[in-house]
C-alpha cells in the first residue's frame, strides 16, 4: 500500500548496525502527516540531504524546505538522508527500500524526490538512495510510477555531471522555488494527470526557472570540448537559458521558525538564522558568494524574532548567526548586543562562522561570548602573501590579520585557527611559504601583547578547486602531486623553527580529493559515466575521507571516458579560453559571462575590486538581469529586552 510505514520490518535490523538511533525518526518539532492529507491531489515530497543523518539534519536550507512545504495543507514533505553501508547491505539483503525517517515510508512512493547538494561528492550517495528506493538510476528509464527527482543546492548551478540521473534541477533560493513547483504539480493532479510525465515535466521547464535536461541536446567538437548546449526542437517553449530563483525582503521568509532538534548527536549543536543572504565582496574563488547575490540582510527585528521563537521551540543553549559573512551585516554590533542583552541571564551564546579579518573588532567578539564560553576565533585570510590576495581579490593585509589578531590575544583569547587555500591561480612556492611567516608573527605578536607562551594559532589548508560561475571557471587547476608536493614544502617550514614547536598547529588535506571534486564541479554530462562507474565499484560517502578512494575515481574515469578525446586532467588542470561554451552557460545565475572574464583579466593583473554594498554598481550583471537589488539596512530598530526564562533542552 503507497505510503505506508516500514518501521515494522525496519525494527528488527536497527539492532545490527551502528548508530541506529539515526533511522528512528521523533526528532523534536519534525513532521509526520496522513499520506492524503490533501485528498487526491495531496503533493508528496521526499527530501534528501546525501550525507548521513548527522551532517544533514542541522543543514539549514534543507531544515528550511521541509517547513516550507509542511506548512501547506495539500502537501507533506519528509526527510531522508544516505544509510551507512552496514544498514544500506541489510536493507538489500531483506529487500526493504530507502526509507524517510518521519513517517518510514518508501521513496519511491512520492510524487517528488528533492536532493540538495552543497558539495558535489555527495552524488555517489544519490545513486544509492535511487536504487535502493527501486528508482531507474536513468532519467530516460523511468515510467509515470516514479517520483521526479529534482536536484537543488549550490552545486546544481553545474547540473551537468549528474543529468542523466536527475529529471530536473532548481538553482537559486527554494523557498518559492518549492512551492512554484508544488502548485504546477497539483494542477497537473487536479487535471487528471494529463500526458504523464512528460507533459509535467514540460510544464515545469516552460517556466523557465526549472532545468530538464532531457529537453536539451549536447553537441562536441572533435577535440572534446563542447559544441553547444540546445532546446531540443521537439519541445518548443523550452527556454534556451534557465533562471536563478532569488527570494526578496528575508522578513517575509522567517524559516525555519521551529527548527529540528535532533535525537542523535550531529556536527552542529545550535540553533541556526541567517541573518543576510549573499555577499558582493567579490572573493574570486567563492562560487557561493558570486552566486548567492545580491545581498539580502534581515532586519534586526526580525532577527530577534527568530530568535525568540526558535530558542522557545528548541531548548538550544547556542545561537549560530549565519551568512557568509555576518560580520558585515550594517547592524551587526546592535544586533550581537541586543542579543548578548536579551539572554546573558539564561547562559545563551552565541556564534559566528569564520570572521572576516577586517570585519573583527572586540567588542563584537565580548557580545558574543558574553553568554557562552571563550573558545578560539577563525579566521581567513585565504592567500599567504599580498600579492596572492590580490588575485583572489581578499582585500586583507597582513597588518589588518596582526593588528586584529593582536588585539583578540591583548584582549584574553589564547587561540585563533587561520585558514589558507593552497593551488590558488599564479601561486607559487614562494607564496604558499609566506604563509609560514604569518603564523609565527602571529605567535610572536601575540606572546608580546599577552606575556605569555601558551599562545596557539593553527593553520588549516584546503585545497583551491574552481568553480561554476566564477572568474575563477576558466583557470588551470593546481594537479594532486603538485599540491601534496608544495604542502610538504610548507609543513617543513613551519616545523623547522623549535622556537614555535607545538604553538603552530598545522592541518591539511591532501590533493587527491580536490581533483575529484575538480572533475566534479566543472564536468559536463560525459562525467556521470564516471560517477555511475565509482558508484557500481563500491563507492559511497566520497566526502569521507575515510570512505574516499582516488583509486577507484581515476580507474572509473579512464574506463568511462575511454575513446573520449578528454580525461581526468583536461576536466581539471586544462586552462580555458574565452570562446569555449561551458558546461554550465546555460545556467543563468544572472553573473555576465564578460563581466566575470573580465573579473579574471583583473586577477591576472592583480587588480582589486571594492565591494559594491558600499561602492557604485561594478555592472557583473546580477540585478538588472534578475529584477532584484541590494537590501541592506540600518533600520534604525532596536530589539526591546525580553523576559527570558532559562531554556530546557527538550
Amino acid at each position: 500500500m503507497p505510503g505506508a510505514s516500514l518501521f515494522s520490518a525496519l525494527e528488527p535490523l536497527l539492532e545490527q548496525v551502528s548508530k541506529p538511533i539515526q533511522y528512528v525518526g521523533g526528532d523534536l518539532n519534525s513532521t509526520v502527516k496522513e499520506w492524503d492529507v490533501g485528498g487526491e491531489t495531496t503533493v508528496r515530497w521526499a527530501l534528501m540531504y546525501p550525507d548521513a543523518y548527522e551532517v544533514g539534519l542541522p543543514n539549514q536550507g534543507s531544515m528550511i524546505l521541509y517547513e516550507v512545504l509542511n506548512e501547506r495543507p495539500d502537501t507533506l514533505a519528509e526527510r531522508t538522508y544516505a544509510v551507512w553501508p552496514d544498514l544500506e547491505a541489510l536493507l538489500r539483503e531483506h529487500g526493504l527500500p530507502q526509507f524517510t525517517v518521519d513517517g518510514h515510508r518508501s521513496v519511491r512512493d512520492f510524487d517528488l524526490f528533492g536532493i540538495s547538494f552543497s558539495t558535489e561528492l555527495g552524488y555517489t550517495n544519490m545513486l544509492t538512495a535511487l536504487d535502493l528506493a527501486g528508482i531507474p538510476l536513468h532519467a530516460a528509464d523511468r515510467d509515470d510510477t516514479h517520483p521526479l527527482v529534482i536536484a537543488g543546492g549550490h552545486a546544481a548551478f553545474n547540473p551537468e555531471p549528474i543529468a542523466d540521473f536527475i529529471d530536473a534541477a532548481v538553482v537559486g533560493d527554494g523557498e518559492e522555488a518549492v512551492l512554484m513547483v508544488t502548485d504546477i504539480v497539483a494542477e497537473w493532479k487536479r487535471e487528471g494527470m494529463p500526458g504523464g510525465r512528460l507533459e509535467l515535466l514540460l510544464r515545469l521547464a516552460r517556466t523557465g526557472g526549472v532545468y530538464v535536461p532531457a529537453f536539451y541536446d549536447v553537441t562536441y567538437l572533435p577535440d572534446g570540448r563542447i559544441q553547444r548546449v540546445a532546446p531540443t526542437a521537439a519541445y518548443p517553449g523550452v527556454p534556451w537559458r534557465v533562471a536563478k530563483h532569488t527570494v526578496m525582503n528575508l522578513d517575509a521568509w522567517p524559516y525555519p521558525k521551529t527548527p529540528l532538534v535532533p535525537l542523535a548527536e550531529t556536527v552542529h549543536e545550535r540553533m541556526s538564522v541567517e541573518i543576510f543572504r549573499g555577499c558582493t565582496r567579490g572573493c574570486r574563488f567563492c562560487q557561493a558568494g558570486m552566486i548567492t547575490r545580491p545581498v539580502r540582510e534581515r532586519s534586526i527585528t526580525g532577527i530577534g524574532e527568530m530568535v525568540a521563537q526558535g530558542l522557545g521551540a528548541t531548548g538550544f543553549e547556542e545561537v549560530g548567526l549565519l551568512s557568509l559573512s555576518s560580520a558585515d551585516h550594517s547592524e551587526i554590533a546592535d544586533i550581537a548586543k541586543g542579543l548578548a542583552d536579551r539572554y546573558e541571564d539564561a547562559k545563551v551564546g552565541l556564534s559566528l562562522p569564520s570572521t572576516r579579518v577586517d570585519a573583527f573588532n572586540i567588542e563584537l567578539a565580548g557580545e558574543l561570548t558574553r553568554g557562552g564560553r571563550r573558545s578560539g576565533l577563525t579566521f581567513a585570510p585565504e592567500g599567504g602573501s599580498e600579492r596572492i590576495r590580490r588575485v583572489i581579490n581578499k582585500r586583507v593585509s597582513e597588518q589588518d590579520l596582526i593588528d586584529t589578531v593582536a588585539a583578540a590575544y591583548g584582549a584574553g583569547w589564547r587561540q585563533v585557527k587561520l585558514y589558507f587555500m593552497c593551488g590558488l591561480p599564479t601561486e607559487t612556492d614562494e607564496d604558499v611559504l609566506q604563509i609560514a611567516d604569518l603564523a609565527k608573527r602571529v605567535i610572536d605578536t601575540g606572546r608580546q601583547v599577552s606575556g605569555r607562551r601558551d599562545i596557539r594559532c593553527t593553520v588549516s589548508i584546503g585545497g583551491f578547486v574552481p568553480k561554476a560561475h566564477t572568474p575563477f571557471q576558466w583557470c588551470g587547476q593546481l594537479s594532486a602531486e603538485q599540491t601534496d608536493a608544495r604542502l610538504e614544502v610548507l609543513r617543513q617550514a613551519i616545523r623547522a623553527d623549535r622556537r614555535y614547536g607545538s604553538a603552530i598547529g598545522f592541518r591539511y588535506h591532501d590533493g587527491q580529493p580536490g581533483t575529484i571534486e575538480g572533475l566534479l564541479s566543472r564536468g559536463d554530462r560525459r562525467v556521470g559515466r564516471i560517477i555511475e562507474e565509482v558508484w557500481r565499484s563500491g563507492g559511497r560517502f566520497d566526502g569521507w575521507s575515510e570512505h574516499f578512494s582516488y583509486e577507484r575515481w581515476m580507474a572509473a574515469a579512464e574506463k568511462a571516458l575511454a575513446g573520449e578525446p578528454v580525461d581526468v586532467a583536461w576536466y581539471t588542470t586544462r586552462e580555458r579560453e574565452e570562446s569555449e561554451v561551458l558546461p554550465w552557460d546555460h545556467i543563468d545565475s544572472g553573473l555576465d559571462k564578460e563581466w566575470l572574464w573580465q573579473d579574471w583579466l583583473d586577477a591576472l593583473d592583480e587588480s582589486e575590486v571594492e565591494d559594491c554594498r558600499w561602492t557604485p554598481c561594478f555592472d557583473c550583471g546580477v540585478c538588472p538581469q534578475m529584477g532584484t537589488q541590494i537590501e541592506i539596512g540600518p533600520t534604525g530598530r532596536t530589539l526591546v529586552p525580553l523576559h527570558i526564562e532559562s531554556p530546557t533542552r527538550a
